[in-house]
């Protein structure tokens, strides 16, 4: 299954078992004048997978130095982009080469955000092999690090020049990471696709990955390509993100992973609706019944008091507005602007 997102510039997703090994041959043809790359990765996915990606790329005449990390969030940080700009520099990579994000969003993300101030922008091939990177992060040219101030404060907009997704990695991936990643998944049902939502209420994702995979992608294409920059309707993919952000915060990005947190804000910004009437009765159980059947968390022990004040730095805020997305109905939402000064009013019905 192939999608093309026609941002600026265009490139090409493809989702097949298998699709790793084909890097080498798909690079030499996308990059021609391409000879070095630096491949990036974590010490939980180099080594089952970057030996793989090594040996294509160089049976296709392409040098590679491999540049791994600590795994996980907290590894999110400008500190690991100097040391990538040192990988980067150590390898002599010029404009015409590229660098290879191997891993989940935290790898992608941060590969991407140093290939985009790398002699001011370089390519980067997203390989995905996180579920929440196949269906959501991979996708769209958003790239970044975390400071201690909140999630993803420092990035840039960086498209991709290839993602290659392998749904045969997802086999490796332990049962809390799956998890992780079903909470995207059921973001896309909440906000596009009653149908996504139902089908994953009834049958079990398992037997059907590529589908779940493509679907959520191919929303997150539609979405980039009519607001690339996240200038308006684009905020919708961040239903759940509000609440999330700011519970990842106040953990030190050491507590709930991003999908069990956007999971929780989920459920959070479901009750508000229903409390404030904007929401239909129902969606909140709704939600919290899927949430459950695919081992996520519906709530925190930290208090709306608590997550109000991490919500400051959310990127989503316009002036002294907070942009909230909402649902009218699973499948059905919509984006409200809020005076940050009224927010704490509005979250009242969450005590």
């Amino acid at each position: 299954m192939n999608l093309t997102v026609h941002t600026n510039p265009a490139y090409e997703i493809i989702i097949e078992d298998g699709c790793i090994s084909q890097i080498g041959k798909r690079t030499k043809k996308l990059l021609p004048k391409a000879e070095r790359a630096v491949l990036v990765t974590d010490t939980h996915v180099g080594p089952l997978y970057a030996d793989s990606v090594r040996q294509s790329l160089e049976a296709a005449g392409i040098s590679v130095s491999v540049k791994s990390f600590p795994a996980g969030e907290q590894s999110k940080n400008l500190q690991n982009i100097a040391s990538f700009y040192t990988a980067f520099s150590k390898a002599g990579l010029t404009r015409t080469d590229f660098a290879v994000a191997l891993g989940g969003g935290v790898c992608g993300d941060m590969t991407g955000f140093a290939a985009a101030t790398w002699l001011r922008g370089i390519p980067f091939i997203q390989i995905p092999t996180s579920l929440l990177a196949q269906v959501d992060s991979s996708v769209g040219g958003k790239t970044g690090v975390d400071l201690p101030e909140g999630k993803n404060l420092v990035g840039a907009f960086h498209q991709p020049a290839l993602v290659l997704i392998d749904p045969q990695t997802l086999s490796t991936l332990p049962p809390a990471f799956f998890a992780d990643g079903m909470g995207e998944v059921i973001k896309y049902g909440c906000i596009r696709d009653k149908a996504l939502f139902s089908r994953l209420s009834q049958e079990d994702c398992h037997s059907y990955l590529p589908e779940v995979i493509y679907t959520c992608i191919n929303i997150k294409r539609q979405v980039v390509e009519k607001d690339e920059f996240d200038t308006g309707e684009r905020a919708i993919l961040n239903f759940g993100h509000t609440f999330g952000h700011a519970l990842e915060r106040i953990q030190n990005y050491g507590g709930l992973s991003h999908g069990k947190a956007v999971g929780v804000g989920m459920v959070l910004m479901a009750k508000l609706g229903e409390g404030t009437g904007m929401t239909k009765s129902g969606t909140a159980d709704q939600i919290i019944s899927l949430l459950k059947k695919y081992g996520l968390p519906v709530s925190c022990k930290e208090s709306i008091d608590e997550l109000l004040p991490a919500t400051a730095h959310d990127k989503k805020s316009n002036g002294s507005n907070v942009k909230l997305v909402l649902l009218k109905s699973i499948g059905e939402c919509f984006l409200r602007n809020v005076p940050r000064a009224e927010l704490s009013s509005l979250c009242e019905v969450l005590k």
